[in-house]
């Protein structure tokens, strides 16, 4: 999987031009497989992030606006989802990538699953128990019956 992540290498704009820098500083600190496509010099580049961006997505002008965010082809998200996800140490998620071991984002992972593991043996065991108690309750009623 690939991740592409949409640019313009000539923007005019000194704010897309640093979240473009942070989306990508980031990826290669995490050292993430991806892909820069220029929408600045490519039409089709362009034209194929504003297809693929979500409508629920778009801004009120309808034109997104970079760095957009795909996994191959499915869409991620612009800069402001990314940092979100960034800031909640869950950016392999919103990658749609599975976390490196070690990262905090697997050793996350990896208590909620424990969590989850520990709260399934605990309704097991009360289940058990439960079966016990009317087993034993049965017994006793039958016991008396007699």
């Amino acid at each position: 999987m690939v991740i592409k992540v949409f640019l313009a290498s000539s923007s005019g704009s000194t704010a897309i031009k640093k979240k473009q820098q942070d989306v990508v500083g980031f990826l290669e600190a995490l050292k993430v497989d991806y892909t820069q496509l220029d929408i600045a010099c490519n039409e089709d580049n362009r034209m194929w992030m504003r297809q693929n961006v979500p409508e629920d997505r778009k801004p009120t002008n309808g034109i997104p606006l970079p760095p957009q965010i795909f996994n191959e082809e499915s869409y991620c998200g612009d800069y402001d989802t990314f940092f979100d996800a960034k800031e909640d140490n869950s950016v392999y998620s919103f990658l749609g990538l599975p976390p490196p071991p070690g990262s905090k984002q697997a050793h996350a992972e990896e208590e909620e699953g424990q969590e989850e593991e520990d709260l399934q043996s605990e309704e097991e065991e009360e289940a058990e128990v439960q079966e016990d108690e009317e087993e034993d309750l049965e017994e006793t009623q039958e016991e008396e019956a007699e």
